[in-house]
């Protein structure tokens, strides 16, 4: 079956996927400045019709709104692949929004950064349709497409709490560099933790100038993530801060 593409959110990961060969045939952004490029749309509606897949790319706090705003006007049986990164209750609550309108809905993980993987970046789907979506990601390019047994949320869980750790040695790195460099012993301090670590740190530091922000949100999710299972989610907090207060710097010189 041919499967017609629409896309809500046009930023990074939806850029990259289309730059690797996804067929989208229309999009939209919240952000008037986005609405470039493949076919965009002035409205959601516009975007929409007549899409029976909807990929779902947008920042963590519009995540759900998204959701709600495409349910009641996505034609009946539309496959609502949501690829955002949020805590596992909001992918429910966005799962009933999209199944009460009579969509489909499929929770997505994205596993890794999207660039430069693009398609080929691992995504790990839930819920009831995960099997069918898998299928339907797979025709559409993606190369690593695995389906988890199990209800909505479970494939967000792996990634809220994968991220726990990911973001975690981002945030800790950056966390060692400014004491280093404030002590003037950075170079003694990679140089003891073992080969590598200099590129390591240097990477590290890059994601969260670049994307603080977008990961700042993430670990927002994360912590809701780990307090809903009855974990403290005191490191998490922590990250939350660090990821935010590097990409600060990166705001102020582009203001």
């Amino acid at each position: 079956m041919t499967f017609t593409v629409s896309l809500i959110g046009f930023g990074e990961a939806a850029r990259t996927f289309v730059a690797g060969g996804l067929g989208a045939t229309a999009a939209y952004d919240i952000d008037p400045a986005k609405r470039e490029g493949i076919a965009a749309r002035v409205t959601l509606a516009d975007a929409l019709a007549g899409a029976t897949a909807v990929l779902s790319l947008v920042t963590a706090d519009q995540a759900l709104a998204a959701a709600k705003a495409a349910a009641p006007i996505m034609r009946p049986g539309t496959l609502y692949f949501d690829m955002n990164s949020v805590a596992p209750d909001t992918k429910r609550a966005a799962a009933r929004a999209v199944e009460e309108s009579g969509g489909r809905y499929v929770d997505v993980a994205v596993m890794a950064p999207v660039e430069p993987a693009r398609l080929a970046v691992p995504l790990l789907l839930s819920g009831p349709h995960a099997t069918n979506g898998a299928g339907v990601l797979t025709d559409l390019g993606f190369a690593k497409v695995r389906a988890l047994p199990g209800e909505v949320g479970r494939a967000s869980s792996v990634k809220m709490i994968r991220s726990v750790m990911v973001k975690g040695i981002e945030a800790l790195t950056a966390e060692m560099m400014l004491a280093g460099d404030a002590a003037g012993v950075s170079d003694e301090v990679l140089a003891s933790l073992g080969d590598g670590w200099d590129a390591k740190a240097a990477y590290n530091l890059e994601r969260m100038a670049t994307h603080g922000l977008r990961r700042a949100a993430e670990m927002e999710e994360s912590a809701k993530t780990l307090a809903a299972l009855g974990v403290d989610p005191v490191m998490t907090r922590g990250t939350v801060v660090r990821q935010r207060a590097m990409a600060e710097p990166l705001l102020k010189d582009a203001a």
